[in-house]
């Protein structure tokens, strides 16, 4: 099974994703993780990613979908994936597709975590004032939601017409948001 976790920065994607992980056994590919490992690593492209993030901006299409396609690589006989923060654009969702069925494989579930972005607001500069990640810098958390909800509003209606797309509160409690991706899941 292949799901996509779709929902703003700071919506509590990563949070459910490791409890899917944990629970089912899949492997999660979270743009997030991989642009700050790429960004920590010292090599030419993670200065260009975190000269990027840095700015608010999102990273471009092709250096997100390269980094998707060589997990997909890396783990040909996965019983699943989880998309976190990928797609985020309707180039990157045709770009999943092409890639996914060139494997034999499909999106099976798009999940929304439907959030209120003021508490997220609060939520990331409680965050950056604990944790001090450079992306989590309130200014430029702002950027990328407006970024978000203007390049990944499409997307919405995209999954919305294939039949795949549910949406849930995410600003429920952790266990309520779990429970309800599992139903979800387990009724696909």
């Amino acid at each position: 099974m292949n799901l996509i976790l779709f929902g703003p920065p700071a919506a509590g994607k990563g949070t459910q994703a490791k409890k899917l992980v944990a629970d089912r056994g899949f492997i999660q590919l979270s743009t997030g993780d991989m642009l700050r490992a790429a960004r920590t690593s010292g090599s030419d492209l993670g200065k260009r990613v975190a000269e990027i993030m840095d700015s608010g901006s999102l990273v471009s299409d092709e250096i997100v979908i390269a980094l998707i396609e060589e997990q997909l690589e890396q783990n040909p006989g996965a019983s699943g994936f989880i998309f976190d923060g990928f797609p985020r654009t309707i180039p990157q969702a045709k770009a999943l597709d092409d890639s996914l069925a060139a494997r034999g494989r499909k999106v099976d579930a798009v999940i929304r975590l439907k959030v209120d972005e003021n508490a997220l607001i609060e939520r990331v500069t409680k965050r950056f004032e604990a944790e001090g990640r450079a992306d989590d810098n309130p200014d430029a958390f702002k950027k990328r939601l407006v970024a978000y909800s203007s390049q990944t509003a499409p997307l919405v209606e995209v999954y919305r017409a294939q039949g795949k797309l549910s949406e849930i509160d995410g600003m429920a409690d952790v266990a309520s948001v779990a429970a309800a991706i599992g139903g979800i899941l387990d009724s696909v």
